[in-house]
């Protein structure tokens, strides 16, 4: 039997399997869902060992553990790293979710005409990293293991992967391999194979403005004292120019600027903005003058306020102006962008704009280094010949908006490349409401990862 053989043979135990992990709401961010966190590194480490992975460990950090587990058939063969996260994203809003955020259902939708998981998580990462479970299984099961491998899967990727820098300095003889292999990412289309090559970096703020020592009665007060939630709304309105340029001082001092036969390269992937407005329902795209929607979304840096909140929300009317106004507000970073120097820098600027009459905090959050990996690597070459032979087309190299804060680690600490072979779709919903993964994407993905393998040690030999 081979390995697409065993797919098919277990596949749906393998979709089951998935859906119990699923419902485990390992929320990272909330301490309230601390306990079901744990609980899901402890079921990632047996669903490892069932597989066939040996020396399985859950390992502690100083958050939430990271698991570990390995198959090293012969030291003279390549090792790949692969690694995921275990923890999701909060399901807020919750009342916009069509079904329970962690009772996950299938569905059958115009792009998933075969069905898609709607679950938190389907896709951002449990449905991902856990192809690599399963692939790693049929491998295992059919003796076919063409390389050695090690899995690390943590629980903090969410906000920030905070621990898991300390995790590889201390566990670097026990990393050592010659690659990253990552599927967190995804593809252009289900007929578009693609490869990401490049992630944005992250600075990730919140701000917060105080005026008056209370609430003051806006009938009393309004008119003289300043309001909070207003200079909080003006200093964000001027963040960025009628261009759309971001008007933070020496934002883009470091900014890589690519050449016009590299754009001209980056058009030749398919986008519809037709298709990208219908499927987000706008009616019409916004963005840096200059540049079209695709390379706003991946080559150039971006400025966006992720929550913004203050004064009185309930119901009914109160009359206040509020002592207190907040927001959190990322910023996308490109190659030779540094996340501290940029946050210095929105600092600098965001306490110089702010009025006399208000007191202004800002708190750095997480970030994380931009990163691009070779096209010419034996890594990617082995992950566009397993895409090929699985989708029948070469794989398109492109580069995404989104950031993997510690892919930048794994170079600086491991000294390892990376390649970000993701099945999942733009429109899956990831971070949002009613996020999904389509079935044909977590059976493809179980069985291209093989291929890779065999690919990769084919081309390191």
């Amino acid at each position: 039997m081979d390995v697409k053989e065993y797919m098919h043979e277990h596949r749906e135990r393998m979709l089951e399997e998935l859906l119990e992990l699923l419902r485990i709401p390992s929320i990272s961010a909330d301490p309230a869902y601390a306990d079901d966190t744990n609980k899901c590194a402890e079921v990632v480490a047996e669903h490892l060992r069932k597989a066939g992975a040996d020396n399985v460990e859950v390992v502690p950090t100083k958050g939430y553990p990271v698991v570990y587990g390995e198959k090293l058939i012969d030291p003279s063969l390549p090792t790949v790293l692969v690694y995921g996260h275990y923890d999701v994203q909060p399901a807020d809003p919750i009342d916009l979710w069509d079904s329970p955020a962690f009772e996950p259902v299938i569905k059958e939708t115009e792009l998933h005409p075969d069905g898609a998981i709607f679950a938190r998580g389907a896709c951002d990462d449990k449905g991902q990293f856990f192809m690599h479970v399963k692939a790693f299984e049929a491998m295992v099961a059919t003796d076919q293991v063409p390389c050695n491998i090690k899995f690390m899967i943590e629980g903090e990727e969410e906000v920030g992967s905070v621990h898991l820098e300390d995790f590889l300095e201390a566990h670097k003889a026990r990393l050592a391999a010659d690659v990253v292999l990552v599927s967190d990412t995804g593809v252009i289309a289900n007929d578009v194979p693609s490869i990401t090559t490049g992630l944005r970096g992250l600075s990730y703020v919140e701000v917060e403005v105080t005026g008056p020592n209370r609430d003051l009665h806006s009938g009393l007060y309004g008119g003289a004292a300043p309001n909070p939630i207003n200079i909080l709304c003006e200093m964000i309105a001027s963040l960025k120019d009628e261009h759309q340029q971001i008007t933070v001082e020496g934002f883009y001092d470091d900014v890589e600027v690519l050449s016009e036969d590299e754009r001209k390269a980056m058009a030749e992937a398919p986008f519809s903005e037709d298709a990208y407005k219908k499927s987000i329902d706008i009616g019409a795209v916004e963005g840096e003058a200059g540049y079209s929607a695709p390379e706003r979304m991946s080559i150039r840096p971006t400025l966006d306020v992720n929550g913004i909140w203050g004064g009185y929300t309930g119901e009914g009317a109160k009359t206040v102006i509020a002592s207190k106004a907040y927001a959190k507000i990322s910023m996308r970073l490109v190659p030779h962008q540094d996340p501290d120097d940029i946050t210095a820098k929105f600092e600098a600027h965001f306490k110089r704009i702010a009025p006399e009459s208000v007191k202004l905090k800002v708190t750095a959050m997480h970030g994380g280094q931009p990163a691009v990996t070779p096209t010419d690597s034996a890594a990617y070459q082995a992950a566009s010949a397993a895409m090929e032979k699985t989708y029948g087309k070469v794989p398109v190299p492109v580069r995404s908006g989104g950031s993997i804060p510690i892919v930048a680690s794994f170079e600086q600490i491991l000294g390892l490349k990376t390649v970000l072979m993701g099945f999942g779709l733009d429109s899956d919903a990831i971070h949002s409401p009613n996020e999904h993964y389509g079935l044909f994407n977590y059976y493809k993905g179980i069985e291209t990862i093989p291929h890779f393998h065999a690919e990769f040690a084919k081309r390191h030999a």
